[in-house]
């Protein structure tokens, strides 16, 4: 059975779906962009951006009582593939080892102009 997440603290969904759903002991993650839940604005510079999608994703987690630990696979959207490496220095003091498997990819556009989207699925 399925269980959709609403987690409070979280930026508003800009679009028709969850911040995260369950299904038995995994929690699967809608992508985060930068977005400030108290201003509803994507601010920043690509590390800026990476830190508020991070915090937002803790804000998820912590919905349902888990952390960053608790991450398996994350997926990396990247307005362009040259802030890869600013982003990766965000990433790797977020997360520690074992760092979750990972995929990243540099798109043509995401939503409210971002430089950077992050999805997660965690076990709990």
């Amino acid at each position: 059975m399925k269980e959709t997440i609403t987690a409070p603290g979280a930026p508003a969904a800009i679009g028709p779906y969850s911040h995260a759903v369950k299904v038995g002991n995994m929690v699967f993650l809608s992508g985060q962009i930068g977005i400030d839940p108290a201003t509803g604005k994507v601010e920043g510079d690509i590390t800026a951006q990476t830190r508020q999608a991070i915090a937002n994703i803790k804000t998820v987690l912590a919905s349902v009582g888990a952390t960053l630990d608790n991450v398996v696979k994350t997926t990396v959207y990247l307005g362009e593939m040259h802030f890869f490496n600013a982003m990766n220095e965000v990433y790797a003091a977020e997360f520690s080892e074992p760092y979750p498997a990972r995929s990243a990819f540099s798109i043509k556009e995401l939503p409210k102009q971002a430089l950077v989207e992050i999805e997660v699925i965690a076990a709990l």
